[in-house]
């Protein structure tokens, strides 16, 4: 039976459908897909060619089929263009849940060549006010919900020309600048406004929280996305491939896990739109690879999936640890059918060994589990490994992609040898050209077209990589970052706190939960809960500590007044600085 590595040299080389080829991005040299589309308006062009004779996306009792759904998009995008002066270059931003209107605003952006903003939608007043501020946002989509926590603030944002509500009563007299979101609906016409769309024009802007305490907006371009999605592509040609040499070589008469394009791929949307995870690797290889999108509606909840997956006949999960813990423990889970279910994916968090296991206890016809590695900064996933890999590696997240480039540095940048730990560092068309508004921090992270994640981790003589500690002082809770400056930040500003330090906690569902180590100041009195609230008004919900350890005690730092994190985990010995 051929190896992974066989396979993708098929794939990959000369005159195969994945061919790699070398050239100049940037003045950077760099791998790409020799057959690669130029601009997000080609795909969804060539989806819109395909017609309506399977569904694209699910929601409720709304289903579109692919060529009616960009029709829509193309309409959303003529009204924004033509009565709200969106042009090249401009911000939409979006602030909902998932929703249909979230999908049909990026298609209507990206397709005018206009930048969609995808914002937190866990953000609270001032996270929000930010983005829109940072972004220099032009329009807003949000929901009813969301559009709450700034409602009172729009005063503060002149540079807001429009804002568009879904699901939610409009006032005008309040603010002429606010209308529901169905005046951008209408009939389609017959063509897009002819806007040229270059490959390297910036298409998304996605916020990850910063080592600084404020969120930076990291841009992907049109070249970034699709580049994305023709790795996402050829992952599941990959793996549709190697599961059909292994049923074959077991005498499997059930057959492969289908690959996308054998059949049509149900696929359950569960990851959040404003993350790449949802964004540019389901929402965008969604629609060219003809998938079946089924849209869970508001908060997730596990029995509902578990419904959809039945009713829709779901065929492949790529979701959050999280969310597959929170299904697969759930006591209906046997109560409904499984049995279409041949792939599961998750990323974004921690996983633990027991989780396989109780995938295939929960969907019984699996035959692929993966996992991936990526960033924002990265346009999704850098890394992926599934199939036979995944159980013969459980502890990778696999080779990098065909276009990355992939190397591990010690502290002075120097590559270090095979299996020795150092900072992850990738380089490819998925890298992102920057920060918007920070060449700063943009020089920082990137260097010489090499995004230097933060990550530490190294590789195996087989060339697949294991994370092994984060640099970057980070938690990751149910798939969503948390960098701890920015709560610790929080915590210091209230009068009765002298010091605070915020760790990552194991825990076997969410990854990690978020723990606050609170010095309290002299004379000063805070509680538990109070810690909770004061973080809780600031930011996000995800972000507020659900475990609070309050002392009278100096926390421990070093000579250099750098807090030992180590210490607080119980994981070193105290070595600090008593004058500090």
């Amino acid at each position: 039976m051929a190896t992974t590595a066989e396979v993708r040299a098929q794939l990959t080389g000369p005159g195969g459908p994945f061919e790699v080829v070398t050239e100049q991005v940037g003045g950077i040299e760099m791998k790409v897909y020799k057959a690669s589309m130029a601009s997000l308006r080609e795909v969804a062009a060539a989806a819109q060619a395909r017609g309506n004779d399977q569904p694209f996306l699910v929601y409720g009792d709304l289903r579109l089929g692919p060529a009616e759904f960009v029709e829509r998009a193309n309409s959303v995008a003529h009204h924004l263009h033509d009565d709200f002066g969106v042009g090249h270059g401009d911000r939409v931003a979006v602030l909902s849940a998932n929703n249909p209107e979230w999908c049909l605003s990026f298609w209507a952006t990206v397709n005018l060549g206009a930048i969609l903003v995808g914002l937190n939608g866990w953000w609270k007043t001032d996270e929000i006010l930010y983005g829109l501020r940072d972004s220099g946002a032009k329009v807003l989509v949000a929901d009813g919900r969301r559009f709450e926590r700034i409602a009172e603030h729009l005063g503060d944002l002149p540079d807001l020309e429009a804002v568009f509500l879904v699901d939610a009563e409009t006032d005008d007299e309040d603010d002429p600048r606010v209308h529901d979101f169905s005046v951008l609906a209408g009939d389609p016409t017959p063509a897009l406004p002819d806007v040229p769309i270059d490959q390297d024009d910036p298409a998304v802007i996605f916020y990850t929280s910063g080592t600084t305490g404020k969120p930076k907006g990291a841009i992907s371009t049109h070249r970034n996305m699709i580049a994305n999605l023709m790795n996402t592509l050829f992952n599941g040609v990959l793996t549709g491939a190697l599961a059909a040499a292994e049923a074959a070589e077991a005498g499997d008469e059930a057959g492969p896990a289908p690959g996308l394009g054998a059949g049509q791929t149900v696929s359950l949307f569960t990851s959040p739109l404003f993350h790449v995870s949802g964004c540019h690797s389901t929402l965008v290889v969604g629609l060219l690879a003809g998938l079946r999108l089924v849209m869970t509606e508001g908060k997730f909840e596990p029995e509902k999936a578990l419904q959809l997956i039945e009713q829709e006949g779901v065929t492949i999960w790529a979701t959050v640890p999280t969310m597959v813990w929170r299904v697969c423990e759930h006591p209906a889970r046997h109560d409904y059918d499984t049995s279409t279910v041949t792939s599961v994916a998750f990323g974004g968090s921690p996983s633990a060994d027991e989780l396989q296991r109780m995938v295939r206890d929960t969907f019984p016809n699996v035959r692929t589990t993966s996992n991936v590695y990526g960033l924002t900064e990265s346009s999704s996933a850098a890394t992926i490994i599934s199939g036979r890999d995944a159980l013969e590696k459980p502890t990778s997240v696999g080779p990098p992609v065909p276009v990355v480039d992939l190397k591990i540095v010690d502290a002075e940048g120097t590559e270090v040898p095979t299996g020795h730990t150092g900072e992850v560092c990738l380089k490819g068309p998925i890298i992102m050209p920057g920060y918007w508004g920070k060449p700063e921090a943009t020089a920082e992270t990137v260097r010489d077209g090499w995004l230097h994640t933060g990550d530490l981790g190294h590789v195996d003589e087989d060339g697949y990589l294991f994370i092994t500690d984060r640099a970057k002082d980070m938690i990751i809770r149910g798939g969503e970052n948390i960098y701890c400056v920015e709560i610790e930040q929080r915590l210091v500003d209230h009068p009765a706190v002298a010091d605070a330090a915020v760790i990552g906690v194991a825990h076997p569902e969410l990854g990690e939960e978020v723990k606050a180590v609170v010095q309290v100041a002299p004379g000063g009195s805070i509680t538990e809960d109070e810690v909770r609230r004061w973080v809780g008004e600031a930011l996000a919900t995800f972000k507020v500590p659900t475990y609070v350890e309050l002392t009278g005690d100096k926390l421990p730092r070093n000579a250099s007044g750098k807090l030992l994190k180590n210490v607080l985990r119980g994981e070193g010995e105290v070595s600090f600085s008593e004058t500090m």
